[in-house]
């Protein structure tokens, strides 16, 4: 699939349909609104899994940043296993949590790293465990929060991890999703302010180094939901993800509410300044060896969904409420993505201009338009259930601006010269599978890498 020029900014229109546009609505119409709406943080995603329980950790470590950001210092808590034979930490692999709303649950991160990936039942860290690697686990307290501010907590695991480690085997640090890009920060930070991390290894499991991708359309229904159907007090709505820190930096696409019309890959200015800092550090750790693992294809296979097409058309209240919502159109002038509709407050439809067709890309999926769909109660087809979040592109950091994307989405990577990449080596799965899933093909070259 060719990329199209994108000499102009990739941009979203809104177009308003209701001559005014009331904030107030009677009472009874109000709360029959409001019960429609889908309740709770969209698009978060809780680790947890069915499966064994977590192995309890032989130690704890409660971490404090290393350093403030924007007047906040992050907190986090390190979960330790002991490798076998080990009775101290010996040979430590620091392994950060991901992207999602609120606190680490790191006993189900270990459940979901350590869920078998084969029929005879292999599993990944049991695997790590039996070959004398130590897991460390890195949760945060606030995983939504800037990436600048857990990066600080990174930097005390390492520290610590070096404090407490027993002889001197080099550390292996990364993490899955948004713990590969927080990690990525902190080493280079160190590097910079010239601290020794003693890591000859750093990991990236799917991560977002050039930018996730979650539906404009589905972004501006956050916003929609929560304003009609506030949350309460105290408590994050239906945008709570959205609008937070972290997603503003990690989103190549972002918009900040429902009738935002304009770019979109530089909408933020907290990406702006995240990129513009990781630039200043080099982009990458130069120090160590640098490997990732990405849930999409490297032969640019993608998804079985058509730009363009209808998901659903969501209807209540005899049309009055409801939403149209479409797979993200290939670049083109106002393409049609979809509307929302709750009269007399708000009426509208949605046009991206020059957006790519993301949601069909090769890479790690999230079950974007299916979450929405069971919240609002309305079938879809199974292809659209799961769509592209991390785009392989992004995963194998490949070497593009990570603004303006010159590059196709379907870019066949085994065909690429060496040098593409800002990681060493990499390794596609067979299939585009779920964002951070612990799949045969990754986990058989990870321990290839790590343990052989």
């Amino acid at each position: 699939m060719a990329n199209a020029p994108m000499n102009e900014p990739a941009r979203i229109d809104v177009e308003r349909l209701l001559q005014q546009q009331e904030e107030t609505s009677p009472a009874e119409r109000a709360g029959e609104i409001a019960a429609l709406l889908p309740r709770g943080v969209m698009f978060a995603t809780p680790v947890t899994v069915s499966g064994e329980p977590a192995r309890p950790p032989d130690e704890e470590w409660a971490l404090t940043s290393a350093w403030p950001y924007r007047d906040e210092t992050a907190t986090g808590t390190a979960a330790v296993y002991y490798g076998a034979g080990h009775t101290r930490l010996t040979r430590p692999m620091i392994f950060a949590d991901g992207f999602s709303y609120g606190p680490s649950d790191l006993a189900g991160l270990w459940t979901h790293l350590n869920t078998p990936y084969s029929p005879s039942g292999e599993r990944l860290l049991d695997q790590l465990l039996a070959a004398g690697v130590d897991v460390v686990l890195l949760g945060f307290d606030v995983r939504h929060t800037y990436i600048q501010a857990n990066a600080g907590v990174a930097v005390s695991c390492v520290r610590q991890a070096i404090t407490r480690r027993q002889g001197s085997a080099p550390l292996i640090v990364g993490g899955v999703s948004m713990g590969g890009v927080v990690t990525r920060y902190a080493l280079a930070a160190m590097e910079d302010a010239g601290e020794d991390h003693q890591t000859a290894t750093y990991l990236s499991y799917d991560s977002p180094h050039n930018g996730a991708w979650i539906p404009l359309i589905l972004q501006q229904l956050a916003y929609f939901s929560e304003r009609l159907s506030p949350p309460e007090p105290g408590t994050p709505g239906q945008a709570g993800l959205i609008k937070s820190p972290a997603a503003q930096q990690l989103l190549w696409g972002w918009v900040e509410k429902t009738g935002y019309s304009g770019p979109v890959a530089t909408a933020s200015p907290l990406r702006q300044e995240f990129l513009a800092d990781l630039e200043k550090l080099g982009w990458f750790p130069s120090e160590p060896r640098k490997l990732g693992v990405v849930n999409g294809t490297g032969d640019g296979t993608g998804l079985g969904v058509t730009p363009g097409e209808q998901v659903f058309e969501w209807s209540r209240l005899g049309g009055l409420v409801g939403a149209t919502v479409r797979i993200q159109p290939a670049y083109g002038d106002r393409q049609h993505v979809g509307g929302m509709r709750a009269v007399p407050l708000w009426a509208s439809k949605s046009y991206t201009t020059r957006v790519a067709p993301f949601d069909g890309a090769p890479g790690g999926t999230l079950a974007s338009y299916g979450m929405l769909a069971e919240k609002l109660g309305v079938e879809i087809d199974d292809r659209h259930r799961e769509v592209c979040f991390v785009p392989s592109v992004s995963a194998a950091a490949l070497k593009y601006d990570p603004v303006g994307w010159p590059v196709d989405l379907h870019t066949d990577l085994s065909t690429l010269p060496g040098g593409s990449s800002h990681l060493n080596d990499f390794r596609c799965d067979v299939t585009n599978s779920a964002h951070g899933t612990v799949t045969r093909t990754l986990a058989e070259w990870i321990l290839a890498q790590l343990t052989g």
